[in-house]
């Protein structure tokens, strides 16, 4: 063959070659060639959940009070106005059926402090709720319809563990009150931890857009189950830029359990260790290629965790054969277990791995002895109790803890006003050990000018000396 004939037949090659990848391209981009391919639709899925899905609407009543009221002169030479001005206050959000008699899972923040809450059904039909369960660690809130006699439809949950990035999902609810809307996208990631929003950081990311007002909706998979409850947006906006967060429907799943089981609260296992986060410095340090799982930083006495023999710098691989990539995680994981048995929790223990068996059971609540202080102090309007082991677990405070915390603050009191934070341990006032929240009411009785106080802080001990 001579060389120009050698020429061309190479040539042809590559153009047969180069013929048969753009056929293959051809084929993946192609126009439907028949009308039923140009139905293709994602309606038959929304037809069947979209009626499980409600709007809820909730109001509470403002009374807006003069700060001119507080002060005694004032009262003194004007007197106390008889009837202050009222105002109600509104919010919306979304909601799912779960249960045909008429319970709905929605977001706690939609129906926080509500005086009155009522859902509208997708035909339009309104009815009043009562609010059954309340979760803030979750942000997840049960209500019941009020006087109904019929069956609801409702949407089952799917396994959010086996829920992958990438797939699609159909995100519905009411956003800006415009009615039910409908929203498509894909799960971009799973298990975020940076969110901020509840206790159990662990949420679903999808860029199907969620706007304000479809905090409780449904995200939907593409066989028709709950995937996730959508609960809050990343935005600079105030609308969607393609990053929103759900809650996993096995997360939903234990607090609707809790709710139709009639709990006034989620009882969940209790593993009495503080975990840590492994910092790239430790990895080395402990000779893992990259930082993951969590780091036993504490274990109580008497604990699951210790009965299961848990020891101070054991290393947290997995629970249950799913891996855990860090504290949130775990916390996740195990507060989705069941009550009950046992949990597999595989640790590494001085480069040796090893599985132990942990109780699932609750924390011990008992002694916690809550009061509200309104005597004229410092902590005028703060709501504080016995640290209980349940308590400690609550507020994510050091399972060893004892003394007096601040479980709460009214916004109009002076504790919250001098900066009193929730999860503060009072340590002593004015040279007075605090051990029970006896001790803080007596020594708050005593009037006082100058006020000395230590407490405890996200474990930094702290002295403040405040004017009385």
């Amino acid at each position: 063959m001579s060389r120009i004939s050698a020429l061309l037949a190479a040539a042809l090659c590559v153009v047969v070659v180069s013929g048969s990848v753009n056929s293959a391209t051809a084929q993946d981009r192609r126009v439907p060639a028949s009308q039923a391919e140009l139905r293709l639709s994602y309606a038959p899925i929304v037809q069947r959940v979209a009626p499980a899905v409600v709007n809820v609407y909730a109001a509470k009543v403002i009374q807006h009070r003069n700060p001119l009221l507080d002060d005694p002169i004032f009262r003194r030479f004007f007197g106390v106005p008889g009837q202050q001005p009222e105002q109600m206050q509104r919010s919306l959000g979304s909601g799912v059926m779960v249960d045909p008699s008429g319970l709905v899972v929605t977001n706690n923040h939609v129906i926080e402090g509500a005086d009155q809450v009522k859902v509208a059904l997708s035909d339009k039909r309104e009815f009043e709720a009562e609010i059954v369960l309340k979760d803030t660690r979750t942000d997840l809130a049960v209500l019941r319809l009020k006087g109904v006699h019929e069956k609801f439809p409702t949407l089952d949950f799917a396994n959010s563990d086996e829920l992958q990035v990438g797939d699609v999902v159909i995100a519905i609810g009411n956003p800006f009150g415009v009615g039910q809307t409908v929203t498509h996208g894909i799960i971009s990631a799973l298990a975020r931890t940076q969110v901020g929003i509840t206790d159990y950081q662990f949420f679903i990311q999808t860029d199907a857009a969620i706007n304000p007002g479809n905090s409780g909706g449904a995200l939907v998979d593409m066989t028709g189950h709950l995937a996730g409850i959508n609960t809050a947006i990343f935005s600079r906006s105030g609308g969607s830029q393609g990053i929103g967060f759900a809650i996993p429907a096995n997360m939903v799943r234990v607090v609707v359990a809790s709710a139709k089981s009639g709990g006034k609260a989620v009882k969940r296992p209790w593993l009495g260790a503080r975990l840590q986060a492994v910092t790239p410095e430790i990895a080395e340090t402990i000779g893992l290629k990259a930082p993951a799982g969590a780091l036993v930083a504490s274990v109580a006495p008497g604990s699951p965790a210790e009965r299961a023999g848990l020891k101070l710098s054991d290393l947290i691989l997995s629970i249950d054969g799913q891996p855990v990539e860090d504290p949130n995680a775990f916390d996740y994981r195990f507060a989705t277990r069941p009550l009950g048995g046992t949990s597999q929790v595989e640790v590494q223990r001085n480069g040796r791995l090893m599985k132990l068996a942990v109780p699932l059971e609750t924390a011990p609540d008992t002694g916690r002895d809550e009061i509200v202080i309104t005597a004229q102090s410092p902590f005028q309007g703060a709501k504080v109790a016995n640290i209980s082991p349940a308590l400690a677990d609550e507020l994510h405070l050091d399972s060893s803890a004892e003394g007096v915390v601040v479980t709460a603050l009214t916004d109009d009191g002076m504790a919250a006003n001098v900066g009193f934070r929730k999860g503060d341990i009072i340590l002593s006032v004015n040279n007075k050990k605090i051990v029970k929240t006896a001790d803080l009411e007596r020594a708050v009785s005593e009037a006082r000018r100058l006020w000395r106080i230590t407490l405890m802080r996200g474990g930094q001990q702290i002295q403040v000396m405040l004017g009385g």
